[in-house]
């Protein structure tokens, strides 16, 4: 079983990700070539594949698990998801969207029970992270408060 994204010729647009066949068959050489159709053409994509890392450990494919809106890059290789925002740059390394300036390192994304979590939004009129609310947790009852 493998993963295949079909694309827009015009566009590069990804318009369908489906489960097909990648085993040995006789008389069938490429899948991607077998899965073309008028119009579209097809590339197989990596399910354990994101920010270019296969998240098993393994050799990552394409940049990215391709989803419908996403583009296909050939010069590069890889899938690249919707821009979110105009300001934000491609990062090469990761084939993912990155806003011009960093979210602020407090965020505490790992989620460590000594420190508050502050949830961050992009604003993308004035280029900068706003927070939008601060949780703190509770030890006695186990669980994070909104302060």
């Amino acid at each position: 079983m493998a993963h295949f994204a079909q694309i827009d010729n015009n566009s590069n647009e990804v318009v369908n990700v489906f489960v097909g066949r990648d085993d040995t068959v006789e008389g069938i050489d490429d899948w991607e070539i077998y899965y073309t159709t008028p119009g579209f053409y097809v590339k197989q994509t990596s399910y354990n594949t994101y920010g270019n890392q296969h998240k098993l450990g393994g050799t990552p494919f394409r940049g990215n698990y391709a989803g419908i809106g996403y583009t296909y890059d050939a010069d590069n290789n890889v899938f690249i998801a919707p821009k979110p925002y105009q300001s934000w740059v491609i990062d090469e390394t990761t084939w993912l969207w990155k806003a011009p300036v960093d979210k602020p390192a407090d965020a505490n994304d790992e989620h460590d029970t000594s420190l508050p979590i502050k949830e961050y939004n992009w604003n993308e009129d004035t280029t900068a992270w706003d927070l939008i609310s601060t949780w703190n947790f509770n030890s006695e009852t186990d669980t994070w408060e909104k302060e």
